[in-house]
């Protein structure tokens, strides 16, 4: 089995998940609900906080982990270029 740089925190990391997809099902039932625009906006701003969290989270894991196992590998700069496209495509939001 791999060891991924999140392996360590993985029980707190689907505790955030499941919890994120519960706020995902409130806003839902707000929609249904027909609740005030701005409040399903603030929901939906909570949200992407929050999968900000967990993302930036798992690039600490990956600097950690991966890439530090890759540069003693002497594979740094490919691994260099692969986290400085996952970040790319983390800020490129709307």
């Amino acid at each position: 089995m791999t060891t991924r740089g999140y392996t360590a925190t993985k029980d707190q990391l689907q505790t955030r998940l499941r919890r994120i997809e519960g706020q995902v099902r409130g806003i839902e039932r707000m929609v249904e609900e027909d609740r005030y625009c701005i409040d399903v906006l603030t929901q939906i701003s909570a949200i992407q906080a929050a999968l900000d969290k967990v993302a930036l989270g798992l690039l600490d894991g990956h600097v950690r982990h991966c890439v530090t196992k890759s540069a003693q590998e002497g594979k740094s700069a490919e691994m260099s270029e692969e986290l400085m496209a996952a970040v790319g495509r983390l800020m490129r939001r709307g």
